[in-house]
């Protein structure tokens, strides 16, 4: 892989301890992924903006989804330790390790209601689970979960799978963010990123919709404001 998400791996960079958090390293800069990238501007665009990691979403529902030929051609030509994100919504494994014979993927991030036959078939580093953070119990389950590379943090709207412009339970985000390596996602854009990331000290951002001028269409100066936002937001923290 050319970059990874995971806190353990070396591409993490610098690291901190939060004090009396069970030594769980932080970022001083927290990772940056852009999701739903749909082909070569986009991903121009992403690099160019200072972002970590991009996501292509190969759900058929989604107005950001891509293919799989588009994704492989633009991984191909993508700078060294830029990390790469396979967004699914329930497939089956047979599309998955296809995608995985396609080109390199730093993370498989799984969004739906996927079963645990599905997601152990994967090394657990390789796995971003989503936790949709509604209320204790759902972060009681959060907590519980197998071992993974994170757990994605999204807004909990009924019937969606993500990109709806909606913001997560911040709250509850940092109580799991104390246990577990966590992305946050939900809502998130140049305006509310710096503050988000102060209350809920994530390993890593991530966001869609909010970078974007209408639904799948990238917006390059949304994507740069944020990145700058999210990279600034713990200096002198």
């Amino acid at each position: 892989m050319s970059g990874s998400l995971a806190p353990g791996s070396r591409a993490a960079g610098r690291r901190t301890a939060v004090p009396g958090v069970r030594g769980l390293p932080v970022p001083v800069a927290p990772r940056v992924k852009v999701c739903g990238v749909r082909g070569p501007e986009d991903a121009r665009a992403a690099v160019e903006a200072g972002a970590d990691a991009l996501g292509f979403n190969f759900h058929p529902g989604s107005p950001r989804r891509t293919d799989l030929r588009t994704a492989a051609r633009v991984i191909s030509a993508l700078p060294p330790f830029v990390a790469t994100v396979a967004v699914w919504v329930d497939p089956d494994e047979a599309r998955v390790r296809e995608a995985l014979g396609a080109c390199r993927w730093s993370a498989l991030q799984f969004c739906g209601s996927e079963g645990e036959a599905l997601l152990s078939a994967f090394p657990p580093d390789l796995v971003l689970r989503t936790a949709r953070l509604k209320n204790r119990a759902g972060l009681k389950a959060a907590l519980a979960l197998p071992r993974c590379a994170a757990v994605l943090v999204d807004a909990a709207v009924p019937g969606a799978h993500g990109g709806t412009g909606r913001t997560a339970r911040w709250d509850l985000a940092a109580e799991l963010a104390r246990e577990r390596p966590v992305v946050l996602a939900g809502g998130l854009n140049p305006d509310n990123v710096a503050e988000a990331i102060r209350k809920v000290r994530p390993w890593g951002v991530d966001a869609a919709s909010g970078l974007e001028s209408s639904p799948g269409r990238k917006d390059p100066a949304r994507m740069r404001a944020f990145v700058r936002a999210a990279k600034a937001a713990l200096c002198g923290a």
